[in-house]
């Protein structure tokens, strides 16, 4: 699965709830250090999860982000790329939720 197939979905889920695409870039960048040009150019390449996450480097605090999504808990998942997917998923949901960005970002 290409993360520009799924990025489409993220903006509409957030912007249905009236958060916004800024909001969101905002979270990805924070999950996996890249920047806002990088993102775009994983989209651009077509690059899979697996090539997005080979390039990025968790935030220090990711290890934070627990709970169920997908039916699945996400700390006691053992493949290390769907852990990460699933925490990227985790941090979209919370912020199509309303949370405040602060929690979301693990800040608080």
């Amino acid at each position: 699965m290409t993360f520009s197939s799924v990025y489409p979905c993220y903006v509409t889920k957030v912007e249905k709830k009236g958060r916004t695409e800024g909001e969101l870039r905002e979270v990805l960048t924070w999950l996996t250090g890249l920047s806002c040009d990088e993102l775009d150019a994983h989209r651009e390449a077509k690059s899979t999860f697996s090539d997005l996450f080979q390039a990025a480097e968790l935030h220090a605090n990711a290890s934070l982000i627990t709970g169920s999504i997908c039916g699945y808990r996400i700390e006691e998942l053992d493949n290390p790329l769907t852990m990460s997917v699933r925490m990227m998923d985790k941090l979209v949901d919370e912020l199509a939720k309303g949370r405040p960005m602060d929690k979301v970002l693990r800040q608080g």
